[in-house]
């Protein structure tokens, strides 16, 4: 919301700058983006009369213009603007002047004949092209004939004014009106604001009955007033400039004077309204509903809109022509060749509003009132100015009477607190007088009986119901700074990460001392993709409203996020990528009110971890490489169960030949292996390795008493053993036969020798294995190792048929 520190003067009397007003708002009321000076910068703009305007002699659009700029001598300037012509006020940039987007404006030629200066349109002054009015948007501005040349131009377009551009938060929606911030900065400097009246004069001989006819179709919770009323013989044309610098100060572009009063009072009263072309309507019948699902409406963008069922509209014979509170219809748009007006004011439900607004992308300021509410005592006090504004600047009449579809009974509302209970919240000991004074400063009516005030709050401020928020407004007007500073009483604590904090933080350096970098991905994605390496069955969770098609539905994994940052580099040619997350997924289940949030953490692995220098090549990551970070990271959480890893076929999305889901004990914790091929070409990345587990269970599981065990002193005994074994038989099931039989002193068993080709049985494979023996308190003897090892070597032969060789 801009607020124009030139129209608050008609309200209150402020010699107060513009940047301790702001800073006095934003302390005490809401957020200030900033103040606006629309002249900041530029110098020597000044008003010119064109005296004489000629062709130039070597251009079929340039003129070459005689301007009188208050000097001895016209300055000759060329230019190029389609309206310029002899006898207008026009704005002119003077040699060596500044003008907007800090452009210096100089003495040049222009196919060879001389220019002075420069004649300018409002968006070279730094006016947005959206502000600009139509009918200049190609070609200069021309000035009041009263304009005096030689005179600096910003007063004249309103470009000395200071706008405070306000952030108003979704409980203020009194404060996006000039009437609503008045009474705000009313109450704040202890003033009584002067606020508008409404001139209004009906034609006594032309009721409004039986030429409008309005009804309300929609439940009363979505439509809680409709009126209109009906101004004839209207002359619809530009409006004054003082109108129109109000509505371009103010963030909006000057239509005509019939749209520019609907948005002057919308500004002024916070009150949205919408004019009608009258003789587009049938027999002067309006009617509000409820859309049906398929039906479509031109707007004034001319955009054609399939409606939904949750969109309300203004109808005339039933046929659509408005999308309620949102935007006009283009069939019933007002015109050069309208006379008569149909002007609606009404009041709307906020969600059916911000609904519509959102699934059609029509975000305006109308439909932001809506959305945070408006006074509804208001309407027909803003429908009345409104109409009173456009007869005067179109020289029409208004009809006598309103037309009624809905009407409300709106009263203040009264709230009872009592001074101690103030005191008790703030921590301060106001007098019964002080809080008594703020709230006549909000001109809120207020009776005192004992200590226990009853405050009438006036329709203008929807947001006060309860207790507490007449406590936040004593506090508001007291000033937050003016409440007193305590320590907290109580027993401190020692602050400290709990058990499930710790091991996420841990987890974070584990994976990075592994190589990984931290990637952050979207909780939100597509449907299919949410769906992908799910660990658990679980139904997904949509958004109703979602903001784009690709962020519709909360993750069940985190790898389809990974993999979507690894595509981002390779595209990028950053093909050696190695990233993780840690974040949480959303499992939904049909009873499940919400989805539960369970902690994943996750990684991917593309190319090389190694990076290429003299002597070392690349290596291409493979299983054995990310199941060894699984491994490593596993083993460092030091869980009491034993941690495996079982083949597994049942992930689509995973190769079904190099995928293993992983266990402690009988729990599955996670998988690890490489992304299905089909899957990494929909994703377009290279070969990919990929890990996730469940961090929440890991967390739960029991772990193991961590103990300090000093090295050794003593040395070891390895010896090797090589075997052909089935090629059922798995690593796994070797390493576990030789852990188990052998023995005490056994510390470590290392796969160094795999092979299935040439001299080796169809059916078979050639493992070889180092085993490691160490007593931590003496030297071992050859025989005791011998003797363990041997038994190791019948364990291999009898229960996994093992030639040793």
């Amino acid at each position: 919301m801009r607020i124009s520190t030139q129209w608050l003067q008609d309200y209150l009397k402020l010699d107060i700058p513009a940047d301790e007003l702001a800073e006095k708002i934003e302390r005490t009321a809401v957020e200030v983006d900033g103040v606006i000076r629309p002249n900041e910068g530029q110098k020597k703009v000044v008003v010119g009369h064109v005296e004489t305007c000629e062709p130039h002699p070597d251009s079929d659009h340039l003129h070459v213009c005689q301007v009188d700029v208050g000097e001895d001598e016209p300055l000759q300037i060329v230019c190029g603007a389609p309206n310029v012509a002899a006898g207008e006020n026009v704005i002119v940039a003077l040699p060596n002047s500044w003008i907007g987007n800090h452009t210096k404006i100089k003495k040049s030629k222009m196919r060879g004949v001389k220019s002075n200066g420069m004649l300018c349109a409002l968006d070279e002054l730094g006016f947005d092209e959206k502000l600009v009015p139509k009918e200049v948007a190609d070609g200069i501005f021309i000035l009041p004939a009263d304009a005096t040349p030689g005179e600096p131009v910003f007063g004249y377009l309103g470009m000395d004014d200071e706008i405070i551009d306000m952030s108003v938060t979704p409980n203020r929606g009194d404060m996006l009106s000039m009437n609503g911030t008045a009474h705000e900065l009313a109450a704040i400097y202890n003033q009584t604001p002067t606020m508008p009246t409404v001139d209004l004069h009906e034609d006594a001989a032309d009721d409004v009955n039986g030429q409008l006819t309005v009804r309300v179709d929609a439940d009363k919770h979505d439509v809680p007033q409709y009126k209109m009323r009906l101004i004839k013989n209207v002359h619809v044309q530009p409006s004054p400039l003082w109108l129109q610098i109000r509505i371009w100060n103010a963030g909006m572009r000057p239509i005509n004077n019939v749209v520019d009063a609907t948005n002057y009072v919308l500004m002024q009263y916070g009150q949205p309204l919408h004019a009608f072309d009258y003789d587009q309507l049938t027999d002067g019948q309006v009617n509000v509903r409820l859309a049906k699902a398929g039906e479509h409406l031109t707007t004034l963008d001319g955009e054609d809109r399939e409606l939904l069922a949750t969109d309300l509209l203004i109808c005339s014979d039933d046929q659509p022509i408005c999308l309620a509170g949102t935007m006009g219809g283009l069939d019933t748009e007002v015109t050069a060749k309208t006379t008569t007006i149909a002007l609606e004011g009404a009041v709307f439900d906020a969600v059916k509003i911000r609904k519509a607004a959102h699934n059609h992308d029509l975000h305006s300021e109308a439909s932001m009132r809506y959305e945070r509410g408006i006074d509804h005592g208001m309407t027909v006090t803003a429908l009345d100015a409104a109409a009173a504004m456009i007869a005067e600047l179109g020289q029409g009449t208004v009809a006598k009477g309103v037309a009624v579809g809905r009407d409300e009974d709106v009263q203040p509302f009264e709230v009872t607190i009592t001074l101690s209970k103030i005191n008790h919240v703030l921590g301060t000991t106001l007098t019964s007088d002080t809080v008594l004074d703020i709230f006549k400063r909000l001109d809120f009516p207020t009776k005192l009986d004992g200590e226990t005030y009853t405050v009438t709050v006036p329709s203008r401020r929807w947001d006060i119901h309860l207790p507490a928020d007449l406590i936040e407004e004593v506090a508001r007007l007291y000033g937050y700074d003016n409440l007193p500073a305590t320590l907290p009483a109580g027993q401190p604590t020692i602050g400290k990460l709990n058990e499930t904090q710790r091991v996420i933080r841990d987890s974070r350096k584990m994976m990075e001392s592994a190589g990984l970098t931290q990637a952050i991905s979207y909780s939100l994605t597509t449907e299919e993709k949410a769906k992908a390496f799910a660990l658990s069955a679980s139904d997904v969770t949509k958004l109703d409203f979602p903001m784009s098609s690709e962020r519709t539905t909360l993750r069940l994994s985190l790898v389809s996020g990974l993999l979507d940052d690894l595509a981002y580099n390779n595209a990028r040619k950053e093909h050696n990528v190695a990233l993780y997350e840690q974040g949480r997924v959303f499992y939904s289940q049909p009873d499940q009110v919400r989805p539960k949030e369970i902690e994943h953490i996750a990684g991917a692995i593309t190319g090389s971890m190694v990076k290429k220098s003299w002597g070392v090549a690349e290596q291409p990551v493979d299983f054995y490489q990310i199941k060894g970070i699984v491994a490593g990271y596993l083993k460092r959480l030091a869980l009491a169960g034993t941690v495996s890893y079982v083949a597994t076929s049942d992930m689509p999305e995973m190769h079904p030949g190099r995928t293993a889901n992983i266990f402690v004990d009988e729990t599955l914790v996670g998988f690890v292996g490489e992304v299905h091929p089909t899957t990494a070409k929909a994703y377009k990345i290279r070969e990919t390795y990929v890990f996730e587990l469940d961090l929440s269970a890991l967390i739960a599981l029991p772990k193991a008493q961590q103990q300090y065990q000093p090295i050794s002193k003593f040395p070891s005994i390895t010896r090797d053993v090589a075997m052909l074994v089935d090629d059922t038989v798995t690593n796994a099931d070797v390493v576990a036969l030789i852990t188990d039989k052998g023995g005490a002193h056994l510390q470590n068993v290392t796969l160094f020798d795999v092979y299935n080709g040439k001299h080796v049985p169809a059916g078979k494979k050639s493992l070889a294995y180092t085993l490691t023996y160490r007593d931590q308190n003496a030297t071992l003897i050859d025989d005791d190792v011998t003797a363990a090892f041997n038994k190791v070597l019948e364990a291999l032969t009898e229960k996994l048929g093992a030639e040793i060789r």
